[in-house]
């Protein structure tokens, strides 16, 4: 499975599904609304509390009032009712890092500004170091192997376990603290220290390849991305086609993902879900470009709201996905707030494609399926894109 770094990834591990999703309160305050904006998240105290199963939400809030009487972490007792409850996607969040996961859903994070992959083999690659980080400061390339962070070896980790190292407690370790990184290139080891900062994500990257073809790259769905997306595919020239690649896009607000929808359908159905048994619908907006050659590069590290958008377009025959099955994180979250100020997210519904796909466990499969790493999957994706037509 391979992911992107820091840009919308967990500080401690046992957050990493939750936070590499989740439809959030964004998907829970439409269903209450009947209205999905681009900026629409409350926090716990405001959204729908009735839209929760009550058992499950009571049965964790009560741990925690519990364990409050006596004398213990009520966010510690929060999260074995959670692990007890067999929700997968369920977590339990100090108030500071819910207020760090909102502030990364608005696109801004503290990292050093490194995406990496877990290979085969189960070593960890730098994929890609940010302009300007604190790791391309540290001369940290493209390709360097990543063997430990902190004296904790990394090798077979899964990913967001490693960004949740890299990143640090989010009360223990904010920007400025120091973080050692064991780095391999080629025959030379070494250590290098790097000091976390606050950065920002750059989620919309635009390049072409020599065939003339559009990537248009999307690494999470953070505040402004949808239209971010709109607004790249309607600066393609007109004979030109497109390739999404959603490839390690972790998703982010539903919202924004059913944006980009728009860029390439006129309207209709995205997808529907159930909050607690009561069915919704997420409807694209009218006018997208529906005659432009449109393929979509996926892996395994397409998840949650990347995952929504690539079965819309794939259900509505408006893209052509290529790549390796997708995560399978298809479940919708809600947070309440729990006594003592922590936040619990818990699952309360899935989500289905247009067909009536259910997603999660299972993902997306590919129209084409090949090795999704590096530039030959791009090649493989131009290639389908040349026999598309317009």
């Amino acid at each position: 499975m391979s992911g992107r770094d820091p840009f919308c990834q967990p500080r401690r591990a046992r957050h990493g599904a939750a936070l590499t999703l989740l439809f959030a309160s964004v998907l829970v305050t439409g269903a209450a609304t009947g209205s999905f904006p681009e900026d629409d998240r409350k926090s716990p105290s405001d959204t729908a509390r009735s839209a929760a199963p009550a058992g499950h939400h009571e049965d964790v809030a009560r741990a925690a009032a519990e364990a409050m009487a006596d004398g213990e972490s009520p966010t510690v007792a929060a999260e074995r009712a959670v692990s007890r409850s067999g929700d997968r996607w369920g977590a339990v969040y100090s108030p500071g890092e819910f207020e760090e996961l909102e502030e990364s859903l608005d696109g801004r994070y503290t990292g050093v500004g490194l995406s990496a992959r877990r290979e085969r083999d189960g070593r960890i690659e730098v994929t890609k170091v940010r302009s300007g980080s604190p790791a391309a400061d540290a001369g940290i390339r493209e390709g360097d192997r990543l063997r430990s962070v902190d004296g904790r070896k990394v090798d077979g980790r899964p990913v967001t376990e490693v960004v949740s190292l890299l990143r640090g407690d989010a009360e223990d370790e904010p920007a400025g603290t120091v973080v050692r990184l064991g780095l391999e290139r080629g025959t030379r080891a070494w250590t290098e220290s790097v000091r976390r900062a606050r950065l920002s994500t750059d989620p919309v990257t635009v390049r072409t390849l020599a065939d003339g073809a559009t990537v248009v790259g999307v690494a999470s769905f953070t505040k402004g991305v949808g239209a971010q997306v709109r607004t790249a595919v309607e600066r393609v020239p007109a004979d030109a086609g497109v390739v999404l690649d959603l490839r390690g896009n972790a998703g982010g607000l539903v919202g924004e993902a059913v944006t980009a929808a728009s860029a390439f359908l006129d309207g209709g159905l995205v997808a529907t879900y159930d909050v607690d048994g009561d069915q919704r619908a997420l409807h694209a907006a009218p006018g997208g470009d529906t005659a432009r050659p449109l393929v979509t590069l996926v892996d395994g590290g397409t998840m949650s709201a990347a995952e929504l958008l690539t079965g819309a377009l794939q259900d509505r025959g408006r893209a052509v996905v290529v790549g390796s099955r997708t995560f399978g994180k298809g479940s919708v979250q809600m947070p309440s707030r729990l006594p003592g100020g922590s936040v619990a997210e818990l699952t309360v519904g899935h989500y289905r494609t247009p067909s009536g796909r259910g997603v999660d466990g299972t993902g997306i499969t590919p129209d084409l399926e090949v090795d999704p790493s590096g530039p030959a999957a791009l090649e493989r994706a131009g290639t389908v894109l040349s026999g598309l037509g317009r």
